[in-house]
Parts: C-alpha cells; sequence; structure tokens
C-alpha cells in the first residue's frame, strides 16, 4: 500500500508531474482530430472515385476515371500492406529528414501520417457504403437533373454515412489508440508523458496504469457520443 502511494506521489504530485499527462492529452486529441479530418476528407475522395469506376460500364470508363481508379488502388494497397509504424517513421526519417526535431513538425507529420494511413480504411468503409445503397437512388437524383457529384453529396453519402457510422466509430477509436506509436518520433504525447515519468521516477507500475485508465476513459466517451449519435440518426429514419 506504501509503495502504490508513494508511486501516486511521484507519479502526479512530485516535481508537477501531472503536467505530462495533460500536455500528453493534448497532443493525443490534436493529433487524433486532425488525422480523423484529413482521413475523412482522402477516405471519401477515394471511395467516390472507386465506386464511380465499379459503377459504370466497362465501355464507359474514361481513361482518367481509370488512371485515377488505378492510383487508388495502390494508394489502398500500399497503405493497408505495411505498418502504420514503418509508415510513421519513413515520414519523419525519409520525407522530413531536413526538419528540425521540434513538437511542431512532429505534431504535422503524425498528422500526416496517421491522416494517410486512415484515409486508406475510411476509403473503404464509406466505398462499402456507397455500394449499398440501391442504384435507383443514383437514377432517381439524375433524373430530377442533378449533376453526379450533387447526386452523391445530397442523396448518396448521407444514406452511407448512417450505414457505415458504427464502422467509423470504430476507426475513430483506433486512430486514438494507434497515436500512442509517436513516441518512436519522439513526440511528447500521453504514453511518452507517463515514460518519462517512469524513467525520472523509477516508478513504473502508476504512470502506466494511469495511461491505461485514460485511454479508456477517452475510449468510452467516444463510444458514448457515437451511440448518442447512431440513436439520433435512427430516429429521423423513424420519422
Amino acid at each position: 500500500m506504501e509503495s502504490i502511494k508513494s508511486g501516486f506521489y511521484q507519479t502526479f504530485i512530485l516535481d508537477n508531474n501531472y503536467q505530462y499527462f495533460i500536455r500528453g492529452i493534448g497532443i493525443t486529441l490534436l493529433v487524433t482530430v486532425f488525422a480523423l479530418v484529413l482521413g475523412l476528407a482522402l477516405g471519401v475522395l477515394v471511395a467516390i472515385i472507386r465506386s464511380a469506376h465499379d459503377q459504370q460500364p466497362k465501355n464507359k470508363r474514361g481513361i482518367i476515371l481509370r488512371v485515377l481508379n488505378l492510383l487508388c488502388k495502390v494508394y489502398l494497397t500500399v497503405i493497408r500492406g505495411t505498418p502504420m509504424m514503418v509508415q510513421l517513421l519513413i515520414m519523419w526519417f525519409v520525407v522530413w529528414a531536413s526538419s528540425r526535431a521540434t513538437d511542431g513538425n512532429m505534431v504535422r507529420c503524425a498528422v500526416l501520417s496517421f491522416g494517410i494511413n486512415s484515409g486508406a480504411y475510411v476509403a473503404e468503409i464509406v466505398r462499402s457504403g456507397i455500394m449499398s445503397i440501391d442504384k435507383g437512388q443514383m437514377e432517381a437524383g439524375r433524373s430530377l437533373g442533378l449533376s453526379y457529384v450533387k447526386t452523391m453529396r445530397f442523396i448518396i453519402i448521407p444514406q452511407a454515412f448512417k450505414n457505415v457510422l458504427p464502422a467509423l466509430g470504430n476507426e475513430l477509436i483506433t486512430l486514438l489508440k494507434e497515436t500512442s506509436i509517436v513516441t518512436v518520433i519522439g513526440l511528447k504525447d500521453l504514453t511518452k508523458g507517463a515514460m518519462i515519468i517512469a524513467a525520472n521516477t523509477y516508478q513504473a507500475l502508476v504512470p502506466y496504469v494511469a495511461i491505461a485508465a485514460i485511454y479508456l476513459a477517452m475510449v468510452m466517451l467516444l463510444t458514448w457520443l457515437l451511440g448518442i449519435m447512431e440513436r439520433r440518426l435512427r430516429k429521423s429514419d423513424i420519422r
């Protein structure tokens, strides 16, 4: 009991170590939110290109659409076929090799790496949602005079979003937890903060149990918020 009390004191009170957790949570959420925005934008774009290619008859697929679809397939194959940590290391030590090792550069590198990685998984999730929508929806939109882009924006994507919301929620939760590997490039996120405290105090139990509890709390909060969103969308369907 005394060792736990001592560990708690050294982890949170001594030298204001709690600030490592506060700053770490901020960095973790910052990377997660911006990576999610980038991943959603990239994923939806890739999903639209892939679904447009698949839905068009072979004789009506233009050369531009074929090239874009090929690029998307290469992107999906490479990103989903290599580990996230390897992608992060390449991004930092190769692509960003000439940049200074500052927190700002590390955050931008992490956001770009996680956003590109998440985009590949979001693309397949959204594409499955788009393909699940009846073809008559697209035909109805076009018959009303809407362009392909407007039909996708106002008719297809909203319906597809409802269908894939649980899968997108799981991707968000996975992304939040995966950000812990940014420690490999030296970014002081939540996990790195616990590692610094453990190294300074020689107390590993309390810091690591603390970050596990913090991650769990954030995941539970996200799950609760996603549940509220799903229930509201179901109510709108009933109406």
